[in-house]
Order: structure tokens, then C-alpha cells, then sequence
């Protein structure tokens, strides 16, 4: 109470400085921290470039080719350092091409501020040029929006806008301003925002509910574990491997919770969901106490509902409350940040090793390995397999890789076979499954770690549709390693095509330009591999070199990505084939 206080007596001390809005916005992002913006100018944030302009030395613009581009890159760069990542658009069309990073950041927790002009307030609702109502629009796919129309309201709600992005789940907030609050003035002092009424972004933990959760823990014969992205958020790595390690539990993940546990754990047995490993999907509906961690039951993960671990006790470790109960009935909700609950619980749970249990696990992956996984990173047959690559790339980068996805075969195969010492080093595009997210969002993600190696892992169908992103790349020499798995094909639509629909391939069917010449064309170095003996050497280059890198890999066009459970089915149903 007394700091809050002395907050509010240190701003009130602050001498106020007459400015206009626009450049009232750019004092509160550098209050805010922010030192990278992506972002595309036009006619309504002008004033806002314009201001920009004469900060150059304290805040960084990365123009990027397409206002959708700065969606995804601000996404990597947030995922990657767990800032907010910032975007910045114009009014209309430039307002327009952000919404779809926008949802995506929504649906995959991602803090975001997305920064929009507008037309001047007299003009608001007359259709005037490029005016489109993109508070509406964004409504239902941001935390929250506003729209501000006059100057005094800038420093409130930009402060209000960051508090809310990044505090309790995260997600994307989009604020617009009308011309006529940049051009204005304001007398400006700053208060960063430390609570909104009737906004309680963190739930007070109840200790009856951990101490329900401890006794089911204790008790179970097959406790499991499946940990999501929540982890991550809450920067609970170390509680889960303390969890993990004392009750000596098989700990799951979706693709947005791996890297919160090194991949190479004794008691990491895989991922779940449609294309997740056989084990974790199997014996889903084997246990006797599942432990939901920052997790919110996907239809990917869960398959059909009415057959989902129905002989379990459910235990939810979960921050968000309307995440509770909505797809799976539980019967403990722990409801907090992860970092605190599971800190409160370990104390409460016994020592354990569940060896016959996590035999059992074990036992399903050999089944696995021998099927498909040898098969995929070892092949013998002549084609080029995604699997392959990805095993390169974990012996050439020791496992120390950021490993960015785009959305297909090779996303899954990426999840599947990419292996990881260090959290927040699985970047890509989760609930919303964006075609596209791959390359800016590596941008932002190498940005935000130059220290790391960054590995974009895209398809030939996805990298089409921001491959302009390039002139980013080569305009900033931002040194991403860009490996495209090229099939000729929509390789996941061609799949489900092939196996439930009769080998009808209406329009999955890619002929593609000569993605080396294009490389070469924005001076970023290049190599194509179509042979297996030149794959490792390839690979070698690639992480090796200091500057950008552009490699393809031609694959098979028919290898399909196998265990899958099909749209629907129980995860009891996974086929291995």
C-alpha cells in the first residue's frame, strides 16, 4: 500500500511537458520499456512516424513488408523474451491486416499492444477514406480495445493497454487513436498502470484446493501429467521439474508447453494431441489422476470429449477461471499462476518413483520408435523424409536452437522430433494454426535473442504467404536460418485428403517458383539439397554461418505424418499407420 502511495505522490511530483499526442505516444512506450516496434506507416498514424522519426536513438521501427508480417514478428519477439511485443499499423487496410496476428496472439496468449490510427474524430462513422471500425472488428479476438478520441486520453489508456496485455494470461489489446488526438496537446506526465477495478488478472490461490489436489496426487497408482504453455507464462519450469521429479510423475506436453521441460527428461514421455506420441494419447485413458498445468483442453488434445479420460480424477492447475470446467468437467481446480500453485503443493506431496507406470509409457514408445520414429529421422528409402532435417539440425545446434514453425506436416513433424535444453524455444502458431506465422515471426523471435540461434522450420505452402518478409531480412541482416521443407504440395490438407477423402487432392497441388533465386534476389545466402548424402553438410553451413541463411530441402510429396488420431475420434483410436 505504501509504495503504491509513493507511486502516485512521484507522478503527481512529475512536471508536466506540453506535447502533442503523437509524440505522448511514443513517451509512453518508452516509459513502458519498448525499444522494438514492427509496423507499416500511412496517411492516419503519420504523426506517430513523424515523432518516431526523431526518436530513431531510443526506439527501433522494423518496417516490415505487410502489416499482418508485423503481427507475427511483434508474436516472436514476445514469445522469445516474454515482453510485449509491439505492432503499428494505419488506419482501414493497415487496421485490417493486423486482426489476423491479432487472433492468433489471442488464442496462443501472447502479449501484444497493437497501435492503429484512425481518421480524425469529426469524420468517425461517415465511411470517410480508409475508415473502417476495427474496434469493432477486433472486439471478439483482443483482451481488450479501445478507441481513443481525445489527446488528454493517451497516457491512461496506453498505461491501461500494457498493464492488461501482459498481466494475469496474456493476450493482444489493440488501441486506435484518431488523427486529431495525435495533432492535439496535452499537458503529459506518465503513471504506469498497477490495477484496473474489477479486472483480478491472478486468482488468490485456495489452499483447500491444493491440499484436495496433494491428497489425489498421494493416493494415485497412475498419476500424469500433462503440462501446457501456462508454464511457460508463469515462469514455473523449475516448480514443474521439482513436481515431475519428486512424485515421480510422466509428464506430457502440448505443442505450446514444450521446451518448459528439457525434451531429453527421463520422466518427458512426448507430446498429446492429434499427431502428439502414442503412449501420451494411450494411456490418457489408462490413468487414475490426471494433472492439467496451464493446459486449456483442446479439441486437438482431447479428441472426443465423451471418451476423454472419463476413469480419472482430474486435477486443473489453471490461472484463467473461464478456462475451468469449459471443455473437461474437473474435479480439483487449483486457480493461480502455476509459479505459486505448484510452489505451494510440492511440500504437500510424498516422494515417489511410479516405475511399473512409466514402464508402461516406455513399453508404447518402443512401439512407436520400431513404427514410425526410426523410420522418419533414419530413413533408408531414397526420398528426403521432415524428419531427417530436424534430427540434423538438433545434432547440429547441440539441442540450443529456437526452433519457429510454421503450419502443416512440418509444424507437427517440428514438434515431434526438434529437442530442447531451454524454455521459450518453441515458437508457433498454436490454436489459431496461422499459414504464414513462420518467417516474420522468426524475425521477431531472432530479434528478440541475437545470443541464439533461430531456426525457421517452413513449408513450401505457408512460406508463400510471407515471403516478402524477406526485404526485412535482408534490409537488417537479421541472421535467421530459414530451412523450407518443400513437398509441392499442401502437405496436411493433401494428407486428410488421402485418408478421408479418397485421394482427391482438389488444389492441394503447389507448383512453386525457384525459392533459391528469390533468396539470392534479397542477397541472402542460399542452397537448395535434394539428395541425402549433401543434407548433413548442408545443415552444417547453415548453422555455422553468421548471416542469414535460406535452405531448401525437397521431401517426399507423399510422406504423410503419422501417429494421428482422426477428427473426433477418442485418443484411444490414434493409428500409428
Amino acid at each position: 500500500m505504501e509504495t503504491l502511495k509513493a507511486q502516485k505522490k512521484d507522478s503527481k511530483s512529475q512536471k508536466a511537458i506540453r506535447i502533442t499526442g503523437a509524440e505522448a505516444i511514443i513517451h509512453c512506450l518508452l516509459a513502458e520499456g519498448v525499444d522494438l516496434i514492427y509496423g507499416y506507416p500511412g496517411g492516419a498514424i503519420m504523426p506517430v512516424y513523424d515523432e518516431l522519426y526523431k526518436f530513431q536513438d531510443k526506439l527501433t521501427h522494423i518496417l516490415t513488408r505487410h502489416e499482418q508480417g508485423a503481427t507475427h514478428a511483434a508474436q516472436g519477439y514476445a514469445r522469445v523474451t516474454g515482453k510485449v511485443g509491439v505492432a503499428m499499423a494505419t488506419s482501414g487496410p493497415g487496421a485490417t491486416n493486423l486482426v489476423t496476428g491479432i487472433a492468433d496472439a489471442q488464442i496462443d496468449s501472447t502479449p501484444m499492444v497493437c497501435i492503429t490510427g484512425q481518421v480524425t474524430r469529426s469524420l468517425l462513422g461517415s465511411d470517410a477514406f480508409q475508415e473502417t471500425d476495427i474496434v469493432g472488428i477486433s472486439t471478439p479476438v483482443t483482451k481488450w480495445n479501445y478507441q481513443i478520441t481525445k489527446v488528454e486520453e493517451i497516457p491512461e489508456i496506453m498505461a491501461k493497454a500494457f498493464y492488461i496485455a501482459k498481466s494475469g494470461r496474456p493476450g493482444p489489446v489493440l488501441i486506435d487513436i484518431t488523427k486529431n488526438a495525435q495533432f492535439d496537446e496535452l499537458d503529459f506526465t506518465y503513471e504506469k498502470c498497477t490495477g484496473v477495478r474489477s479486472y483480478k488478472p491472478v486468482p488468490e490461490p485456495d489452499i483447500s484446493a491444493i491440499e484436495k489436489a496433494a491428497e489425489l496426487i498421494n493416493n494415485a497408482k497412475k498419476p500424469y501429467i500433462v503440462f501446457g504453455q501456462g508454464v511457460i507464462l508463469g515462469k514455473a519450469e523449475e516448480e514443474l521439474k521439482a513436481l515431475v521429479e519428486k512424485a515421480g510423475i510422466p509428464a506430457a506436453w502440448t505443442i505450446l508447453g514444450l521446451s518448459a521441460m528439457d525434451t531429453d527428461h527421463p520422466l518427458n514421455v512426448g507430446m498429446v494431441g492429434m499427431h502428439g506420441n502414442y503412449g501420451p494419447n494411450m494411456l490418457t485413458n489408462e490413468c487414475d489422476v490426471l494433472i492439467a498445468i496451464g493446459m486449456r483442453f483442446d479439441d486437438r488434445v482431447t479428441g472426443d470429449l465423451n471418451t476423454y479420460a472419463k476413469q480419472a480424477k482430474i486435477i486443473h492447475f489453471e490461472i484463467d477461471p473461464a478456462e475451468v470446467n469449459k471443455n473437461v468437467k474437473v474435479d480439483v481446480a487449483v486457480l493461480g499462476n502455476a509459479k505459486e500453485t505448484l510452489g505451494q503443493i510440492l511440500p504437500m506431496l510424498d516422494k515417489k518413483e511410479h516405475k511399473e507406470w512409466k514402464a508402461e509409457f516406455d513399453k508404447m514408445y518402443q512401439i512407436e520408435y520400431d513404427t514410425l520414429i526410426n523410420k522418419d529421422i533414419h530413413p533408408t528409402k531414397e526420398g528426403l523424409t521432415m524428419g531427417e532435417v530436424i534430427e540434423q539440425i538438433n545434432v547440429a545446434s547441440d539441442q540450443k536452437a529456437v526452433i519457429v514453425s510454421d503450419v502443416g506436416q512440418h509444424q507437427m513433424i517440428a514438434c515431434r522430433y526438434a529437442k530442447f535444453k531451454q524454455s521459450k524455444s518453441n515458437i508457433t502458431s498454436g490454436g489459431l494454426g496461422t499459414m504464414g506465422f513462420g518467417l516474420p515471426a522468426a524475425i521477431g523471435a531472432k530479434m528478440g535473442a541475437m545470443d541464439r540461434e533461430v531456426v525457421a522450420i517452413i513449408g513450401d505452402g505457408g512460406y508463400q504467404m510471407t515471403i516478402q518478409e524477406l526485404g526485412v531480412i535482408f534490409q537488417h541482416n537479421v541472421p535467421v536460418k530459414i530451412v523450407v521443407l518443400n513437398n509441392d504440395h499442401l502437405g496436411m490438407v493433401r494428407q486428410w485428403q488421402e485418408l478421408f477423402f479418397d485421394r482427391r487432392y482438389a488444389s492441394t497441388v503447389m507448383t512453386n517458383p525457384d525459392f533459391v533465386k528469390i533468396a539470392e534476389g534479397y542477397h541472402i545466402k542460399s542452397r537448395r539439397v535434394t539428395e541425402r548424402t549433401d543434407l548433413e553438410g548442408a545443415v552444417e553451413e547453415m548453422m555455422a554461418s553468421k548471416d542469414p541463411y535460406f535452405l531448401e530441402v525437397k521431401v517426399e510429396k507423399e510422406d504423410n505424418v503419422f501417429p494421428m488420431i482422426p477428427s473426433g475420434a477418442s485418443v484411444s483410436d490414434i493409428r500409428l499407420k
